[in-house]
This record gives structure tokens, sequence and C-alpha cells, in this order.
């Protein structure tokens, strides 16, 4: 399991757009090859958030965590909210947090269970069976699913193990300083060495 932050550091509402963007990719991606992705935005003003947690659980989280974690992000567009502004590259920074060993469990009247249909990526037991579970944690609304056990009781582990790692990303940011944090990390973001390059309204991966 990989926890990433992905952060606009201290930019504009483009680089806000631009997170908002990333998340919806990486999303699409992660689903591409079976892997699961939880993801917790901050409170943002419709532009898009200013950081978001993200989880990653799979066989595919390790290689997907590096292709995004290579270098900084980068959308180059003219930008959506400001015509005439001269500016076309957007970058926002995403790396990944350490994870805690002993991270607490939430109280057990805390989590709500939730379970659907949905198909996981191997597809013989899509949408038959109510198997798949959605974890909420009550206190804070966040929320974590698991759809790629074969049985509810496993998938229902696999949610609570999601959930409890999305609260420990979320305390230890809030524990050293969300904020600094985030300026601390968005230094490191090179201006001039992007892993990541997208580019147009459309987001469009750019060939390199």
């Amino acid at each position: 399991m990989i926890r990433l932050l992905f952060t606009s550091g201290r930019g504009p509402a483009e680089c806000r757009m631009a997170v908002a963007n990333a998340l919806r990719r990486l999303a699409v991606e992660a689903d591409a090859v079976g892997c699961n992705c939880t993801i917790a935005e901050e409170q943002h003003d419709g532009h898009g958030p200013a950081s978001a947690i993200v989880i990653l659980d799979g066989d595919a989280a390790s290689d997907l965590a590096k292709r995004w974690t290579s270098g900084s992000v980068v959308w180059v567009t003219k930008s959506p909210l400001r015509p005439r502004h001269a500016r076309k590259n957007w970058f926002i920074g995403v790396f990944e947090l350490p994870v805690t060993a002993d991270a607490a469990m939430p109280v057990a009247s805390d989590i709500r269970f939730e379970s659907f249909r949905a198909g996981g990526p191997g597809g013989q037991h899509q949408n038959k069976t109510e198997s798949a579970v959605r974890a909420v944690h009550l206190p804070t609304g966040l929320s974590a699913t698991a759809r790629d056990g074969r049985s509810q009781h496993r998938n229902k582990a696999l949610a609570i193990e999601r959930l409890v790692a999305l609260l420990d990303a979320k305390a230890r940011l809030m524990q050293e300083g969300e904020a600094r944090l985030i300026h601390a990390v968005h230094r490191n973001v090179e201006r001039g060495a992007a892993g990541l390059r997208f580019e147009g309204p459309e987001f469009r991966l750019a060939e390199r």
C-alpha cells in the first residue's frame, strides 16, 4: 500500500485545477491496471483542491506511484481563468508519504459499512453480487472502498486497511503542519524537470 500527496503548493487556482485533473487521470490509470485508488481531497473553492492524499493498493501500485513521482507534473495550457495571462506552464508536486507501522485503528462504532455491486479487475463477478464494500469514517467523512477481494468479508478487511492508511496519512499531515509540509515539498518541484507533461484543456498526456 502506497500513500501519495498531490499538492499545488502555493500555486494559483490554475495549479489547483491541475491537481484535480491529475487526480482524475490517476484514477483512470489505476482502474486500467486493476489498482485500487482511494482519494481524499481537501476542501476547495470550485477550481480544485490545494492538496489531496491518495492511497494506492494492488500489484501495480508501486509502478503507478513511480510513474507519478518521477518528477514534477506540468500542465501546459493557456489559463482557463485568465485568457490574457502569459503563463502557460502550471506545476504540481506528487510525493510519496512515509507509512506508519503502528497506525491507530479507529473506533468500530465510528465506521459505517456499505455494500454495493462493482466489478473487480478480473470482471468475473462484475455486477452479480454486492461483494464490494465501502468503509466510511463518520467523524471525518473519509471513506475507502474495496472490490478486489473474492468475498464481502475480504473486501471489508481491505476497506478497513485502506481507511486506516488514509486516516493516518491525514493525521500525520495535521501533526507536522500541513501548510508547512506542502510548502516544503513544493520547493522541491524543479520547474525544468517535469516527469509527466499534460497539454491543453483536455489534459492530454504529451509524448516524450
